[in-house]
């Protein structure tokens, strides 16, 4: 259960009027009042004696009577939502829900006459709004300090007696959501995500790479950004600010975002922690840069950890600077599926509390990245997929140690990101595989038919058939695999493999023999990936001039890679667009 502190404001019928409407894309079923500071307050949808327009002036009955100045925006809006997987509370456990959140805000104690008006409106199954105006039946304002906190609290104790999941209280590592002005103006200039979306990937990848506070700034000038510098009397640097060329106010100036407004890693001081301890230069043939990375984050993860909380609060952190780095050098193949992975790892490179700057772990952490974020890029980026095959392994096994060690700190959130994480590079690695199977692969016979039981060039083939295919390439997981709610899906990629003129069969034997799939939970989801990135590769090498032997120079820049090359990360919206909706604030 998570309760929401939304957009104050000062128009009271506006905000309800919302709440009791269909809601912006006709999602708001049967809206109705559960609760309210009076129980005999008539509901404007149940009541033919009570209107909108009747409840918010009793609402607004004490902002009106009170003497004095008047609170600029005196509408006190807050969602309380539950999981998607939690069961449907009736109306009377949500206003038990409602009374208690009321009580622990400080906008209507238990037992107190002259408390603030209030109601609870619900308009879906999984969450209720509660709308309070901020000014007491006696004229005085309500203390609300602390009232998010307090809520998670009692929210806490209504997912133990409802049987609810149980959740942690914020530990204050999230980024800022965008607000709902900011999608609205990206949609109408026809951008994929909101500007502080951009810009706070922008500022990641300028600061996992950088070395100190010129490098940093030169990054981020070089990525196209504007730049503001903050400077103090004494001539010292303190902040800085961002923002996109183009985006611009009502006023026609530019809309700047402070580092902290971004992500709370991202302020100057946070930033500078990232060079504290000095990276020694990497002296590696290009040759070798992925091996030693590799050998690196394999010793970093066998160590996560070891040396403290606090140490492992810093190796985390330095863990998802070189999966930022990792996205930006990575082979254009598998682009997209690691920069959705650092995506998703940014809440978990996010430890609670304070963090160590020094130890081994993050050490070699800082030094993979600095060695790759300097080789590689000398050497070209999107190059060597196969040579960056170990080195995606090492990482996924590093980040699935960090999902381990948040999970013993009961850090929820952060062994979520973790895990969400963690698959996106293990799809990476997945289809890194195919790709280098798809490289070596040489057909058996040219006559994709000859094989028994191979697709062929057959227009379509029954589940009989390829499930006889499936037997002959990987006899030892056939059985599971005929049985995994992912076999309809490897099948379709085993027919797209026939229709390409290849044989099935032997591409199937191929992708398996790879790499190991014993330690996979499906079988049948790994050999489909493996067959994605075969499909990748063998598209990118018809689509570059001189055909294979173009793909061997390290390009995979064809159509298989169309779709991951500079794709950009997708925009995340909070739960609910309704939840955004507030009343309209004064100006």
């Amino acid at each position: 259960m998570i309760p929401s502190k939304l957009d104050e404001g000062s128009d009271t019928y506006g905000l309800l009027a919302y709440l009791y409407g269909p809601g912006r894309r006709d999602e708001h079923i049967d809206p109705h009042m559960v609760a309210a500071w009076d129980p005999f307050i008539g509901d404007p949808a149940r009541s033919a004696d009570m209107t909108i327009a009747d409840l918010a002036l009793l609402l607004d009955a004490p902002v009106f009577a009170m003497r004095g100045k008047k609170p600029r925006l005196h509408v006190y809006h807050v969602s309380v939502r539950n999981d998607a997987e939690d069961r449907i509370l009736s109306d009377e456990e949500w206003a038990e829900v409602a009374c208690e959140m009321m009580h622990a805000s400080g906008i209507a104690e238990h037992g107190d006459d002259e408390a603030c008006r209030w109601l609870a409106v619900r308009h879906a199954d999984d969450h209720i709004h509660l709308v309070a105006t901020k000014v007491r039946e006696d004229g005085r304002q309500p203390n609300l300090r602390g009232d998010i906190f307090r809520m998670q609290a009692a929210a806490r104790g209504f997912e133990e007696k409802f049987g609810l999941r149980r959740l942690k209280n914020g530990d204050k590592t999230a980024s800022r959501w965008r607000k709902s002005g900011e999608l609205e103006k990206a949609e109408r200039r026809g951008l994929d995500e909101a500007p502080r979306v951009t810009l706070q990937r922008t500022v990641r990848e300028a600061a996992a790479a950088a070395m100190n506070d010129a490098d940093f700034f030169a990054r981020l000038a070089a990525s196209g950004v504007r730049v503001k510098q903050r400077i103090a009397p004494d001539g010292s640097l303190t902040g800085y600010s961002v923002a996109m060329p183009g985006d611009r106010n009502p006023e026609q100036k530019p809309v700047w975002f402070a580092g902290a407004r971004l992500a709370p890693d991202l302020s100057l001081p946070r930033v500078r922690e990232r060079w504290a301890s000095p990276v020694p230069a990497p002296r590696t043939a290009p040759a070798e840069v992925w091996r030693v990375a590799e050998e690196k984050v394999r010793e970093a993860a066998g160590r996560l950890g070891a040396e403290g909380l606090r140490h492992g609060a810093g190796e985390v952190a330095a863990l998802g600077d070189l999966i930022v780095v990792a996205a930006v050098v990575s082979p254009r193949l598998v682009r997209a599926e690691i920069r959705q992975a650092a995506w998703e790892f940014e809440r978990a490179s996010r430890a609670p509390g304070d963090r160590a700057l020094e130890g081994q772990s993050r050490g070699l952490y800082r030094e993979s990245a600095y060695l790759l974020s300097r080789s590689v890029s000398a050497a070209g980026r999107g190059s060597g997929t196969v040579a960056a095959l170990g080195f995606l392994v090492a990482l996924a096994m590093a980040v699935e140690a960090s999902r381990r060690w948040h999970d013993a700190q009961e850090h929820r959130a952060q062994a979520r990101a973790s895990g969400a994480a963690g698959r996106l590079l293990r799809e990476a690695v997945e289809v890194t595989a195919g790709a280098a199977a798809a490289r070596e692969f040489r057909a058996r016979s040219k006559r994709p038919s000859a094989r028994p039981g191979g697709l062929g060039r057959a227009a379509a083939a029954g589940e009989g058939a390829m499930a006889g295919v499936l037997r002959q390439a990987v006899p030892d997981h056939a059985v599971a695999i005929l049985a995994d709610p992912a076999w309809p899906a490897l099948r379709e990629r085993l027919v797209e493999v026939g229709k390409a003129g290849d044989d099935a069969g032997e591409v199937l034997a191929a992708v398996a023999a790879r790499r190991e799939l014993g330690s996979a939970e499906s079988v049948a989801e790994v050999l489909t990936w493996r067959l994605e990135g075969w499909r990748r590769e063998r598209g990118s090498a018809g689509a570059a001039p001189g055909g294979a032997a173009s793909s061997k120079k390290g390009g995979a820049a064809g159509s298989g890679a169309a779709r991951t090359a500079g794709a950009s990360g997708p925009v995340r919206r909070p739960e609910g667009g309704e939840q955004r909706k507030g009343p309209r604030r004064s100006r």
